[in-house]
């Protein structure tokens, strides 16, 4: 008891010393506060309106700070370190419902460096974060005249803050104070804080930072119907034929009288019947095949989960949430993506499957890895707030071999052992027949080239809504549209690639599993040529850093949605596949 009894007061006074030691943050992090206890404006980045992931750290512009001891900030999440979250203490003074009147808190002497600086900064319309009780403000560093001659610069922040209770709910920042840019002088600059009691309730303060105008659009409405109206023609398309083939297979076999005219002419002699030995046959490089097909089922997973997860928590209420919750969820469905990967290797008789786990837990770590690596040079060139830091790099390493690639392990394993018989309907000869010539839109690379077409006009409507709440100043909240655009997205996949299928199978084509996963991945090529009509005509972006942080990105996103059609496209049109070629009777 007496030993008990003193591992309990060891507990309480470790935990009353990181309590002391992290006293300064803790009333931020609860979000109440007591009257007159004090409340951090947080300076976050600076950067070209325009160019919204083109930031720099705010006081790599020379602004001067307040006197106050300075406070430092840790990257609390993975998502914060990789989004360029640079929270420097600004030094104000402010004090809950404390009125603070214009008062000067710092002087800049500015020379001829400094103004050059800010004149630049002027010119490219530069635009400043800040946070105050984890609520963003934006502000703008200055203006110019309209000759473009003088320079001017914002010189007073004048705060109004809203409470509620014992919270903060609303934060308002006005600019005043033009000062004309003109060197070897001294500029001040001040700030006011006002408080004003605030109805908006805590849970929805975040409210005022939506636009419902913009994101609930009639338009948003109309492409939900309408790809809603595209699901309900497809979908009665493929019942058509796979109604049709079912009942010509029961006809045929059971030798029932009421069969159709046409199909009585058509015989055996040609057909998706006649390649029943070598559907099942394995695809070309079932190592890569079976790696992209487990890597699209996990992309799948982590997709439907973060927008389920995202409908039911506010994640853009906290900064970096949204990317850290897709990090971890990444990591923790990695067993996904070996469970199909494995058993489908498996069930092709691939020997290799080590090299098949690593290939297939690596694929879209080192996409996107690479990708940001080579972002990163431009960005550590640019001195800007996006480069990832070392620590940050380390931390994604070590996600990937010590819980990623674990967990694809067990994945695999379970996949080779509970799934992975080749219990295939038909038996594969030992010999592949020949593929007779065809026409040219039956070819194989034909129907891929088409397949995307249908997906991606499915989509394109969100892809707008979805690329303006990241590429501009926009935070995207209606995840519901976003749930049911993917539900759509996948059965127009699968409706189209069992079409393709079908008609490929008809023309004796046996080739079917890479057809079947490149005309659905096929969707990437349409969204990423979107991108270059969004780039050029819905943006002003401009730069190298911008333009290559925003193709770079943009391919990574492209390339993951194809993967992840692709794998969609696969597993459904397999599924029809082997129900087709149960109903086959071979002697």
């Amino acid at each position: 008891i007496m030993g008990s009894s003193r591992w309990k007061v060891a507990a309480a006074a470790f935990l009353a010393i990181v309590g002391s030691l992290l006293s300064v943050d803790a009333d931020e992090h609860e979000h109440t506060y007591i009257d007159k206890e004090e409340v951090v404006l947080w300076m976050n980045t600076v950067g070209p309106y325009h160019n919204r992931q083109e930031t720099y750290k705010y006081f790599s512009l020379p602004f001067c700070a307040g006197s106050k001891k300075t406070i430092s900030h840790y990257h609390e999440t993975l998502g914060e370190a990789l989004q360029g979250v640079e929270l420097e203490f600004s030094g104000l003074d402010i004090k809950f419902k404390d009125e603070v009147m214009q008062t000067t808190y710092c002087e800049i002497d500015l020379d001829k460096p400094k103004r050059d600086a800010f004149v630049y900064a002027i010119k490219n319309h530069y635009w400043y974060q800040m946070y105050i009780d984890d609520l963003p403000i934006w502000g703008i560093v200055g203006d110019a005249d309209e000759n473009g001659e003088d320079h001017y610069l914002w010189t007073y922040k004048k705060l109004e803050i809203g409470f509620n209770g014992n919270r903060i709910v609303d934060v308002n920042l006005t600019s005043e104070g033009k000062v004309r840019l003109v060197p070897n002088t001294r500029i001040a600059m001040s700030y006011s804080v006002k408080w004003k009691k605030s109805d908006v309730k805590f849970e929805d303060r975040f409210d005022k930072y939506l636009d419902p105008s913009f994101f609930q659009h009639r338009i948003h409405w109309f492409s939900i119907f309408n790809s809603f109206m595209m699901v309900i023609f497809l979908v009665g398309l493929v019942s058509m034929i796979l109604m049709r083939t079912l009942r010509k297979d029961y006809a045929r076999y059971s030798k029932e009288e009421e069969i159709d005219d046409m199909d009585r002419d058509l015989g055996d002699e040609y057909g998706w019947k006649q390649v029943h030995g070598d559907v099942f046959r394995p695809s070309s490089h079932p190592l890569i095949f079976s790696s992209l097909i487990g890597s699209g089922c996990q992309i799948f997973s982590v997709s439907f989960i973060v927008i389920v997860v995202a409908m039911v928590e506010d994640l853009y209420t906290e900064r970096g949430s949204m990317l850290s919750t897709a990090i971890f969820v990444y990591a923790a469905t990695s067993p996904v993506n070996g469970y199909f990967g494995g058993s489908l290797y498996a069930k092709q008789g691939g020997r290799r499957w080590i090299k098949q786990m690593f290939i297939g837990a690596f694929l879209i770590p080192a996409m996107v890895c690479g990708t940001a690596f080579f972002i990163n040079f431009i960005a550590m060139y640019y001195h800007a707030s996006r480069a990832i830091p070392f620590g940050t790099m380390v931390a994604v390493c070590c996600i990937c071999f010590f819980v990623i690639l674990p967990l694809n392990l067990v994945g695999t394993i379970l996949g080779r052992n509970l799934s992975g018989q080749p219990n295939f309907p038909c038996r594969v000869n030992a010999v592949p027949r020949p593929i007779p010539e065809k026409k040219w839109f039956m070819e194989p690379a034909v129907i891929v080239c088409l397949g995307g077409i249908l997906p991606f006009g499915s989509i394109f409507i969100e892809m707008y809504f979805i690329f303006t709440s990241f590429w501009a100043y926009k935070i995207y909240y209606v995840y519901g549209f976003m749930m049911l655009v993917l539900v759509i997205l996948c059965i127009v996949t699968v409706c189209v690639t069992i079409v393709c299928t079908y008609f490929l199978l008809n023309a004796e084509d046996y080739r079917w599993q890479w057809t079947s996963f490149l005309s659905a991945a096929s969707t990437a090529v349409y969204v990423y040529m979107y991108s270059f009509y969004y780039y050029f005509f819905k943006t002003k972006m401009y730069g190298l850093f911008q333009t290559s942080f925003y193709f770079g990105y943009m391919a990574v996103f492209s390339t993951s949605l194809g993967i992840m059609c692709g794998a969609v496209g696969y597993v459904g049109t397999s599924a029809f596949v082997r129900k087709i070629y149960t109903n086959v009777k071979i002697d």
